[in-house]
């Protein structure tokens, strides 16, 4: 096992807290067009059409918009205001850099591949402080392609210069990263997520930091993955 990649949001950026923070965060900055939805309202109907991310915040802000008559905003400032501000509600999964720190220090190679928009997502690294861990980061837009295309994988791997039966990666979503990872020859840790029922992986966590133990096992061959899926390992 040489190298470790990680997908971003939900693995080890929480996006639920994050997106939180933000919501009330802008409510109360834009409190004068806003003041007539009670901030419970709008952060809750922010968050379900957000749909974990899955839905860009152009629509939903024009949504929003339409659905509480917020003449005297508008959405394209709102958006510009998610994109600017997002970055400084960023909240990281516990165990972040104790567990980059680690794995670094085990002479790992640290990649990530992760959906979404180039400098939106490079910002949101920043933020989190981890960008000097990584050996090369690929977001979809700058690579013209996304999870669960095989290809971006393969396209990470070759950058690392290392097999893809020589890595394993961490992510949260089912299809996305778990499965494409499997597909493309790599191992997969699935990392637990409430949005969804148990996951076909190699192997299960909840804490970031039961992630170099993992990687020793699997250094070590003590101990065959299907010995420890399905059940936290």
């Amino acid at each position: 096992m040489k190298a470790v990649l990680f997908d971003l949001d939900g693995t080890l950026l929480n996006r639920d807290a994050s997106v939180h923070a933000f919501i009330e965060n802008q409510y109360d900055r834009l409190n004068n067009g806003l003041k007539h939805i009670p901030k419970e309202t709008y952060c809750s109907r922010f968050i379900e059409l957000d749909k974990r991310g899955y839905v860009w915040k152009d629509k939903v802000y024009q949504q929003l918009l339409t659905e509480f008559d917020l003449s005297t905003l508008q959405w394209e400032n709102m958006l510009e205001d998610y994109i600017s501000e997002f970055k400084h509600h960023c909240v990281p999964f516990n165990g972040l850099k104790e567990m980059l720190k680690e794995l670094k220090s085990m002479k790992l190679l640290v990649g990530m591949i992760t959906n979404g928009y180039g400098q939106f997502q490079m910002d949101n690294i920043e933020a989190l402080g981890i960008k000097e861990f990584f050996d090369v980061i690929l977001v979809s837009e700058w690579e013209g392609m996304k999870k669960p295309n095989q290809e971006i994988f393969h396209r990470a791997l070759e950058r690392l210069n290392v097999a893809s039966a020589e890595s394993i990666f961490v992510g949260d979503h089912p299809d996305n990263d778990v499965y494409a990872a499997q597909q493309a020859g790599m191992k997969a840790i699935w990392k637990v997520d409430s949005g969804w029922d148990q996951v076909d992986a190699d192997f299960i966590v909840e804490n970031l930091l039961e992630i170099p133990t993992i990687i020793e096992l699997l250094r070590k061959d003590t101990a065959p993955a299907q010995s420890i899926v399905p059940n936290k390992w």
